[in-house]
């Protein structure tokens, strides 16, 4: 499966531990994720994560557009929550995207567990119709 991962700078260090606690499971399948999350997750996991444009400088766009051609099967994407931090127009694109082309997505910790859990059970093997192009 193709996982996408996007974590604001608040939210680096949980994605990092998530990774870490599910990398026998996220070994298995192809990620990529925005420039300095992926670093951040490599550096933390060994994992072998393709490496986007920063959110900011584009990298956001680009998994938008992996999702509109439905080469993305699961989104995890831990947002900034803080009460002052500002409105993303780009991670909201990105969850719409989600919804309009079925692809499953997390964007708090209990969701992220539940819905790695889901691919490493096979529950989310549907989507091996929907984007032929994965390896398994």
């Amino acid at each position: 499966m193709e996982i996408a991962i996007v974590a604001h700078d608040t939210k680096k260090e949980l994605m990092a531990e998530l990774c870490i606690s599910y990398c026998g499971i996220l070994c298995k399948h192809n990620i990529c994720a925005t420039s300095s999350t992926a670093k951040y997750i490599a550096d933390a996991t060994g994992l072998e994560i393709e490496r986007l444009l920063s959110g900011d400088l584009g990298g956001e766009e680009q998994l938008a557009q992996r999702i509109s051609y439905n080469e993305i099967d699961l989104l995890i994407d831990f947002r900034d929550t803080r009460p002052d931090s500002v409105f993303d127009t780009k991670s909201h694109q990105l969850l719409r995207l989600c919804d309009m082309y079925n692809v499953p997505f997390a964007t708090n910790l209990g969701s992220a567990e539940a819905l790695i859990i889901a691919l490493d059970r096979g529950d989310l093997d549907w989507r091996q119709f929907v984007n032929p192009k994965h390896n398994k």
